[in-house]
């Protein structure tokens, strides 16, 4: 009985001590911050280390706009309410303009996989892949 006890009470001192660990303040990430700020990297270099990594230019608002408009025309479910995410996967995408230059069938292989949704958790069709790659091109990176 006493080894009971002695057991009970241990757990339950174990369980108030460890409720308190890791209970401190932690700060809140500022939401307006952006990654170049964040890591002390200037827009110019930013911009740099993009057209390096042969990603376009950040989109303007008009830009990205227009992306997300010509994606929800095709399907609502590409962009599925989370726009910053379609932006990244549209840059992305830019960049495998880069990564296989006049191979267009490997170009639409890759949007397949890379625009995946909770509804198409293994990527799209080949024509509405095919579709997302001139969306992209058409918005973010006509030079490409």
């Amino acid at each position: 009985m006493r080894t009971r006890t002695v057991i009970a009470a241990a757990t339950a001192a174990l369980a108030v001590v460890l409720t308190g660990c890791g209970l401190e303040a932690r700060p809140e990430p500022d939401a307006k911050a952006s990654p170049s700020k964040a890591s002390g990297i200037s827009a110019e270099d930013m911009a740099k280390a993009r057209k390096a990594a042969g990603l376009p230019p950040e989109p303007t608002a008009a830009q990205a706009a227009a992306l997300v408009k010509d994606l929800n025309a095709i399907d609502p479910d590409i962009v599925h309410g989370k726009t910053e995410k379609a932006l990244s996967r549209a840059t992305s995408t830019c960049g495998t303009f880069k990564s296989f230059p006049g191979d267009r069938t490997k170009q639409i292989k890759q949007t397949t996989i890379r625009w995946s949704s909770p509804t198409h958790p293994e990527g799209r069709t080949l024509p509405v892949a095919e579709k997302i790659l001139e969306a992209v091109h058409k918005n973010l990176c006509p030079d490409f």
